[in-house]
């Protein structure tokens, strides 16, 4: 048996028997998501929890101050800016900014892969967040929200981090890189929605880390899905023949509202303000 086959093999088993390693929740994000639970916290015992992680306190001051929340009067303190978002969205956008600190390897050659892996969804993770905004313009009584494709679309493909910390094992593989990409297509979905029932994550972020590159995988109803899929096509990331008629699938849908819409400076320039909120 080749050593890439091997490697699927025990990849295979160990998500069958449960005996994969699954990468943990960051601490903040962990700290986050229990006080945003607590029936009894406040603003100000959020603002307390997310104070103890500078980085974590610039990014919730950058995202209050974004075109995102939709605000023109800018916020100078934590406690504004978690006053303005709001508990539910904070534990939410909190977990998706510490989902960068996952995505590291004392490996080089992995941290190249981990590297590529994290631009690769943040890319796409902009672009779902920028649709749903156009999308909730459009549709006022919808369930779906931002602050939960902003999770979801930076959770799409946390797959990978297992099959590359096990790759890390054996070298040898990575003389072939075109096996990496073959087991995280044929087991990234799997292994992804195993990561966010391990964390106690619901349904719809197991949805979109199982199917969103499942081409089987049709849902009638709009979901968090699409909007993951509309960025990885726009991206490149989810290979399609005819980029134009499978942004038509999601137009006819009622996603999108044109394919004009790419094209456009008011995109782009939310597209720019959502990525800024990325970047440091």
């Amino acid at each position: 048996m080749s050593t890439e086959n091997a490697l699927l093999t025990i990849l295979v088993d160990r998500i069958n028997n449960d005996t994969l390693v699954l990468p943990t929740l960051p601490e903040v994000a962990v700290k986050v998501r229990q006080a945003a639970d607590n029936p009894n916290v406040n603003l100000m015992d959020m603002a307390d929890v997310i104070s103890h992680d500078p980085a974590l306190s610039a990014r919730m001051i950058k995202v209050a101050n974004s075109a995102f929340m939709g605000r023109s009067v800018k916020v100078t303190n934590l406690h504004q800016a978690v006053t303005r978002i709001g508990l539910r969205q904070i534990k939410n956008i909190a977990t998706a900014m510490a989902m960068e600190q996952l995505f590291v390897s004392h490996n080089e050659l992995i941290k190249g892969y981990m590297d590529k892996a994290w631009q690769k969804t943040l890319k796409v993770a902009c672009h779902s967040i920028t649709l749903m905004d156009f999308f909730l313009r459009r549709n006022k009584q919808t369930s779906l929200n931002r602050d939960t494709i902003t999770l979801a679309a930076l959770v799409y493909n946390i797959g990978v981090l297992p099959i590359l910390t096990e790759a890390e094992k054996h070298p040898e593989v990575f003389a072939n890189p075109s096996f990496l990409a073959h087991a995280i297509q044929k087991l990234g979905g799997k292994v992804g929605g195993a990561i966010m029932r391990a964390w106690g994550f619901t349904d719809e972020f197991v949805e979109v880390a199982e199917s969103w590159a499942n081409p089987n995988y049709r849902p009638e109803h709009i979901c968090y899905v699409d909007f993951i899929r509309i960025g990885a096509i726009l991206e490149g990331i989810l290979q399609v023949s005819d980029k134009s008629a499978a942004l038509q699938t999601y137009m006819d849908k009622g996603v999108i509202e044109s394919l004009d819409m790419f094209n456009e400076d008011e995109y782009h320039d939310m597209l720019n303000e959502v990525k800024a909120i990325f970047t440091e």
